[in-house]
């Protein structure tokens, strides 16, 4: 599989977040910039998510849920 093609970006963090970064990036086996690649990626996605939730959310119908399960024969 072919690479991506990147871009830079150049952020300042705390130098508390940054050693923590690079501690975890050690102990994961990868560099600071795959971790921080990684963590904006799941970022986006969790957002993305939550967007399109709100949004199926919204488009959709509110129903009597104890009447649907009023309708579930006792065992």
């Amino acid at each position: 599989m072919k690479d991506a093609p990147m871009s830079k970006l150049s952020i300042q963090l705390p130098n508390s977040i940054h050693r923590h970064a690079r501690r975890l990036a050690r102990t994961e086996g990868i560099s600071v910039n795959q971790l921080v690649s990684s963590a904006v990626a799941e970022k986006l996605s969790a957002l993305d998510t939550e967007r399109y939730l709100r949004e199926r959310a919204r488009r959709g119908k509110k129903v009597d849920i104890a009447a649907i399960l009023a309708k579930i024969p006792a065992i």
